[in-house]
């Protein structure tokens, strides 16, 4: 799973790095980082993150007790129930886009907020089809697949690059060429969904579409999904609470939080994600009475915990005093100067002090998962958004901006 998060992470870098080169932190960066974010949101509440705390403790669940047909229904009706709610939301996503931006990105105005409406309709049916590999996604790894589902997203990656490359040189305006890269965005989409689908069809012998009337193991991974959903939201609301700060600030503050959270977000997937995911499946098919079963998730716990934290302790060092250096590697040229990779670099100092807890935490998380205990987590992540809420104004106001949009417009963002 490692191997298969570093492929994707490094693809996404170079990714980013192109992005970079071509639109360095303008307005059309902004723009489209804001946008991206809005149907970004939907694909992390109902992909990855929700389906693995409902769908796959209950599907490893039966694997481990030999009820493959019953498996198979399930992860049927989990994918009909999952196409529905998401087609319905992808159409409300598009009419009320408006009313998103000024909710997301409420310092955008004129043709910048236009092109940024523009680019998250063009957006948003593509999560729909990171939403559907996500439910691939989560019947691979239940059947220990993991190589697959966490290499498909490098379809995604090259595509964008190959289409920033494609038309970077030749678009005239940062705006247009943003446009074009989201329809780039929504094609390698479509390529992550359709590489997985055969693995998964073989793995589950035929797929039996329907509503799962009937099934307690459907109406198992609703009652876990609500819950998680929520609990997803509120993790969610947090980083948004940061884009829409940082959307009063000046040019280049959202485009700059967005190259910062490329790098932070690096030792998260590949060492906290991957450990994580790796163990849901693991920690649900461990059988037992209470005593036995809950040493053995003990033992994996701390296990995972020390692993973790020896990746992850090296990496916020870096972060926090060579910053600079990690910065300017990945994406120093172009539009994107020195005075750019600095300003980078005061974010991912920031981000280095909370940057062992979240990735602890998703190893708790997916314990309590396994346990079935899908509140505990929704409970600390509302702290957590109170937190960012409270610490977030805090420092913005501490910078000299009030409630209102920050009128230093004339300076740097930094």
């Amino acid at each position: 799973m490692a191997a298969g998060i570093l492929l994707s992470r490094i693809l996404g870098l170079v990714r980013n790095r192109v992005f970079a080169h071509y639109l360095g932190t303008s307005d059309a960066a902004d723009a489209f980082n804001a946008a991206f974010k809005i149907p970004n949101f939907l694909q992390n509440l109902f992909g990855e993150g929700v389906l693995s705390a409902s769908f796959i403790p209950v599907y490893a669940r039966l694997l481990a007790q030999e009820e493959r047909d019953e498996a198979r229904r399930v992860a049927g009706a989990v994918l009909s129930l999952l196409a529905l709610t998401t087609s319905v939301l992808v159409l409300a996503g598009v009419w009320l886009t408006p009313v998103l931006i000024s909710v997301i990105a409420p310092g955008f105005e004129g043709e910048k907020r236009d092109i940024t409406i523009r680019l998250v309709r063009i957006l948003f049916p593509g999560a729909g089809l990171l939403v559907m590999s996500a439910w691939c996604l989560g019947v691979l790894n239940s059947h220990r697949r993991f190589f697959l589902s966490y290499t498909a997203p490098v379809l995604w990656n090259l595509t964008i690059i190959a289409t920033l490359i494609g038309f970077g040189r030749t678009t005239t305006t940062g705006y247009r060429l943003a446009e074009i890269v989201a329809w780039g965005s929504v094609a390698g989409s479509a390529l992550q969904f359709a590489v997985q689908l055969p693995a998964v069809l073989r793995l589950l012998d035929g797929l039996e579409l329907g509503l799962g009337r009937g099934l307690e193991t459907v109406r198992t991974v609703v009652r876990n999904f609500v819950p998680v959903f929520v609990g997803r939201g509120v993790v969610q609301i947090s980083a948004y609470v940061d884009t829409v700060l940082a959307s009063l600030l000046p040019t280049g503050a959202v485009a700059a939080l967005s190259y910062a959270q490329v790098l932070y977000t690096l030792p998260v997937s590949l060492f906290g994600m991957s450990v994580s995911a790796a163990e849901l499946p693991a920690m649900s098919s461990v059988t037992g009475e209470g005593g036995d079963r809950e040493a053995a998730l003990r033992d994996r716990l701390q296990a995972g915990l020390r692993q973790i934290a020896f990746f992850v302790v090296p990496s916020a060092v870096a972060f926090l005093a060579l910053g600079d250096v990690v910065a300017g590697a990945v994406f120093q040229s172009g539009a994107f100067t020195r005075a750019m990779t600095v300003y980078v670099w005061g974010i991912l100092a920031g981000s280095a002090v909370g940057l062992l807890a979240s990735t602890l935490g998703r190893l708790y998380s997916s314990t309590y998962y396994a346990l079935g205990d899908t509140r505990t987590p929704l409970r600390f992540g509302i702290i957590r958004v109170v937190l960012t809420l409270v610490l977030g104004y805090l420092c913005r106001t501490s910078a000299g901006c009030g409630a209102a949009p920050c009128p230093r417009r004339s300076r740097p963002g930094w």
